[in-house]
């Protein structure tokens, strides 16, 4: 019988994150499916997820109603919801925790995505957020806006555990992982443990590809040098950016600034590959699992995807396959008249607005059936 290719990933040093979170995954046992028979690790949960399950279903009606009755807002609402949520899928995580000793087993939930600009809110919900949810394996999601920057610090230095989102470039990945180190050694300087406390850079790799490539696409049918160097790049920038990521994170981890706070037990922060769904049809459905697979690194992906890699997934250690050709690849951007700086610029102010409306979305369904 053929290995399943989810569960392979695994020996290459990745582990799988499902992209997706309903209550009735959980109850139904579905979850619980997803980890024994696929080797699913992580799971996560954000506003447009919500807003999806709550919108197009019925599972939350009776406690929504029950919730209304007890005179909570709308809000109030949402929080008991995915809290619970949460919560649920944490616990089923619990033994795969556990056995890692704190490697994997997580779920994420997200700050208010309105709080994106703003470091003191962001601190002070992921706070609460914590203290609600009371549980070691969950991930405070968190943007890598400037302002995150110090949010995370201070986080990671109170022992709460961050996975950044919305991460795009590649100078802005080396403040997230300056913002995850000093946050370990402002920890450290007053005597706390590192042990357990966890975090992941979430690089979102499809939308870039989805914005470079029409810009590529202008310079591939003009015959001459710019159309050989947009025929290479191509379908390629968004992989070659984490290939080029994944050797700042061993130039990072590897350096003897880290290796004090490893002594104190302290994890590295790993790379999450985040946005793999292909949008692309002219792309294979698996392109952003199959390049991108290498040590100490989680990939986050939809159903479907699952679905689909379970199906026709060829695993291998490609991460460090053809770096050359990633650095060439990002070295001639400039050449085709593609500011990578602006781009990823471009990609998380309009990232902070694509969480937003499903946010605001997500409180106008729960506001309709409050209301019915």
């Amino acid at each position: 019988m053929k290995e399943n290719p989810l569960k392979k990933l695994e020996t290459f040093g990745q582990s799988i994150w499902l992209d997706y979170i309903r209550r009735d995954l959980i109850e139904s046992g579905e979850l619980k499916r997803l980890i024994e028979d696929d080797g699913l690790r992580w799971m996560t949960s954000n506003p447009s997820i919500f807003e999806k399950a709550i919108a197009e279903s019925n599972i939350y009606n009776q406690t929504i109603d029950y919730l209304a009755l007890n005179n909570k807002n709308v809000k109030e609402i949402y929080e008991s919801l995915s809290q619970q949520d949460v919560q649920n899928a944490a616990d089923e995580f619990r033994t795969i925790f556990d056995k890692t000793d704190g490697e994997d087993g997580y779920v994420s939930i997200e700050v208010n995505p309105h709080l994106a600009y703003d470091s003191k809110s962001t601190i002070e919900e992921a706070r609460r957020l914590w203290a609600a949810l009371s549980r070691s394996n969950i991930l405070i999601k968190v943007p890598a806006t400037i302002e995150g920057l110090s949010a995370i610090r201070q986080l990671i230095s109170e022992g709460i555990n961050v996975n950044v989102t919305l991460l795009f470039g590649l100078p802005r990945y080396r403040q997230v992982a300056e913002a995850y180190i000093a946050g370990l050694e402002e920890r450290a300087s007053r005597g706390k443990s590192l042990k357990y406390i966890a975090s992941v850079a979430s690089f979102f790799l499809g939308r870039i590809d989805t914005l470079v490539d029409p810009l590529v696409e202008k310079f591939i049918n003009p015959l001459g040098k710019q159309s050989e160097i947009a025929k290479k790049i191509h379908g390629q920038v968004a992989i070659s950016s984490a290939k080029e990521a994944y050797q700042i994170y061993k130039e990072i981890f590897g350096s003897k600034r880290f290796k004090i706070l490893a002594d104190k037990g302290a994890r590295v922060q790993r790379l999450l590959w985040a946005s793999t769904s292909t949008k692309n049809p002219d792309y294979s459905d698996i392109k952003y699992i199959e390049a991108i697979i290498g040590p100490d690194t989680v990939n986050t992906v939809p159903l479907k995807t699952i679905d689909a890699y379970r199906d026709h997934g060829n695993p291998g250690s490609r991460l460090e396959s053809n770096v050359e050709e990633a650095d060439w690849i990002m070295a001639h951007l400039p050449e085709l008249k593609i500011n990578i700086d602006i781009i990823t610029q471009q990609l998380e102010d309009e990232g902070v607005r694509k969480f937003n409306e499903p946010f605001d979305k997500l409180m106008e369904a729960i506001s309709k059936k409050t209301s019915l």
